[in-house]
């Protein structure tokens, strides 16, 4: 098998759990590897470090499957994998139908995104080596779950760190314009085809159950609504009225066929941008209970720090404004490069300049489906909040 030499401590990293090795920490590259291909990474004294994918135009060159050099990297290695990360959602969430089943590195897939959708799976290849694998990885999942279809989603940027193209398809089977998928009680419409991401965001599961409980009884505003996940929780809470706004037409006329699927009254969509609407005179005079943001990750990389941060804190204020004294406030963040200690003093930030005082309810992260790995900080990105607003 074709082999990488690490520089001197480069391997310490990995053999405390991480799962990559980046392009200046390779000393020696044997055998020319194309991208994608498996090999073997060992350190500075030739001892076995393990076994993983290469992609010599990624910043991330190595990225680690296995640790024992016994294992054969096969279909079988794939079904075992698979099946392990089976087992865990089923503990955590019994015989629900719905849900992500690997989250990449976390599942010890690295570079694999596959989510169950009832009877169907999406999957995204952001990594030059599970791409390259493919077929192996999704006749492994065909073994393991007997789908009725398959639909690839590789229009993920994230492909593009890894010099791969962004074309997807109907893998195998006949996937279904519209299925309907039920997340804590409530059904929504899905498109594997067309949604965003691989046509639902599970991560946000355990944080709308949070958001739910505080909703009774209230007028609710849900910005960035999406497909109205956040709006519907509520609702399920009890609330009076929900007004949910997103940019996107497409995400609302979902969202509308998800409150009527969910046969739910008082509500009301509103087509603009989040920003522009907490700022507008109409949205003041609403007299909210109960305010929920979900904005796009606006930190895509450290470059991006600065700007994306005071972009947060731009519209948690605005968001803030809106609330009547004693109000509920949820809000979230998906950028990984922002810390959750930032996060905590971007809201105090938002609230001073809102020239309120705020109580935190509670914290949320990723939902359990999405595994932080201890030793990964890079799995971790999720953050959310319920806090009280004076």
């Amino acid at each position: 098998m074709k082999k990488i030499i690490l520089k001197k401590n480069e391997d310490k990293r990995v053999r405390h759990g991480h799962k990559w090795v980046f392009s200046n920490e390779i000393q020696t590259i044997y055998d020319k590897p194309q991208a994608g291909d498996i090999l073997e990474c060992y350190d500075s004294m030739n001892n076995f470090v393990g076994t993983g994918f290469y992609n010599p135009h990624s910043l991330i060159a190595f990225r680690l499957l296995s640790a024992d050099k016994n294992d054969i990297i096969d279909i079988k290695f794939w079904e075992n994998r698979i099946k392990s990360a089976l087992k865990l959602r089923r503990e955590l969430y019994g015989d629900i139908n719905s849900f992500r089943l690997i989250y990449g590195e976390s599942d010890d897939i690295s570079g694999f995104i596959l989510d169950k959708y009832e009877d169907y799976c999406a999957a995204q290849f952001i990594s030059a080596g599970a791409d390259k694998n493919k077929h192996d990885i999704l006749e492994a999942v065909t073994n393991v779950l007997k789908p009725k279809g398959i639909m690839i989603r590789n229009d993920s940027h994230l492909r593009q760190l890894e010099n791969l193209s962004g074309e997807s398809e109907v893998y195998s089977g006949q996937i279904p314009e519209n299925l309907i998928i039920n997340e804590n009680g409530i059904k929504y419409y899905v498109n594997l085809q067309k949604g965003q991401k691989t046509g639902f965001f599970f991560d946000q599961r355990d944080n709308r159950k949070k958001f739910q409980k505080y909703c009774r009884d209230k007028k609710v505003l849900d910005c960035f609504t999406h497909t109205g996940s956040f709006g519907l929780n509520a609702m399920e809470g009890g609330a009076k009225e929900v007004i949910f706004v997103d940019s996107s037409k497409p995400a609302l006329e979902t969202a509308l066929k998800n409150y009527e699927l969910n046969n739910f009254k008082n509500f009301n969509a509103i087509e603009a941008d989040a920003l522009e609407y907490m700022s507008s005179s109409e949205a003041a005079g609403e007299n909210f209970e109960a305010v929920n943001i979900d904005p796009p990750g606006l930190i895509k990389s450290k470059k991006d720090y600065f700007a994306g941060y005071k972009h947060y804190v731009k519209i948690n204020e605005q968001a803030v404004r809106l609330l009547k004294n004693g109000g509920i406030f949820a809000t979230s963040s998906c950028s990984h490069h922002l810390p959750f200690g930032d996060f905590k003093k971007m809201i105090q930030e938002a609230c001073s300049k809102a020239k309120k005082k705020a109580v935190f309810l509670e914290f949320g992260t990723q939902a359990k489906d999405h595994p932080i790995l201890l030793s990964m900080p890079e799995t971790e990105y999720l953050k959310f909040a319920v806090l009280r607003i004076f």
